[in-house]
């Protein structure tokens, strides 16, 4: 019987996998929007994005889920006056993505600042746009000091993953639910569960060991 279970979790695992995955990517275009906007000039700009993430980083995790699945239609009906039904794993995604985006921009924001000022003035000092000294010369070094507390971030989006099961979304969890109704056996397929989530985490350490030292090479004196 443990069996004939397995493709169902593996699918589940797949879902959850790809779940973690597209956040990220999102995630981390919304944080360089969102440090983009808290670090503007403008009051009018930089003010309004640091209470939006403020209220994204103090609000539970769980209810940015439900806010956004149950929320977002009933906005979308009252400016529209249609009904909209969204996608449980659409929902997932923005969800855990500002969640994702709401820690990553300080942690982007702190290792911009790290990066001395003489860095600008030499791009400047050598007639570099700053658009071009800030992909080019500052962005490498930017993604070094980052990336510690960026990987911390990642997996902790790893293991949000299972609060989506509350909408819907078949990822491990809501799959082991679902078997353990079935089976009756807790400890086994939630156990199980746990060590699939334990072998991501132990591949992603692996993976983000191997970025931190390419990130590192030119310190270490290695091309």
């Amino acid at each position: 019987m443990f069996v004939d279970y397995i493709p169902l979790v593996s699918q589940a695992a797949l879902m959850t996998l790809g779940l973690a995955l597209c956040s990220l990517v999102v995630g981390m275009l919304l944080a360089v929007v969102f440090v983009s906007l808290e670090t503007h000039r403008w009051v009018l700009i930089n003010k309004p994005t640091a209470v939006f993430v403020a209220l994204l980083r103090g609000l539970p995790e769980i209810l940015v889920v439900f806010l956004i699945y149950f929320g977002t239609p009933e906005i979308l009906e009252l400016l529209t006056g249609d009904y909209v039904e969204l996608g449980p794993f659409g929902c997932g995604v923005v969800a855990l993505a500002l969640i994702f985006a709401s820690y990553a921009s300080q942690t982007l924001r702190g290792a911009i600042q790290a990066v001395p000022v003489g860095q600008w003035e030499s791009g400047a000092a050598l007639g570099l746009s700053r658009i071009y000294t800030f992909i080019h010369i500052v962005m490498p070094q930017v993604w070094r000091h980052a990336l510690p507390g960026l990987s911390n971030q990642w997996l902790v989006l790893l293991k949000d993953t299972a609060l989506v099961s509350l909408i819907g979304v078949h990822d491990l969890m809501r799959q082991t639910e679902l078997i353990n109704t079935t089976t009756h056996q807790p400890f086994t397929w939630y156990g199980f569960a746990a060590l699939i989530y334990l072998a991501i985490t132990l591949l992603s350490q692996v993976i983000i060991r191997k970025l931190e030292l390419r990130f590192t090479r030119f310190e270490r004196g290695i091309a």
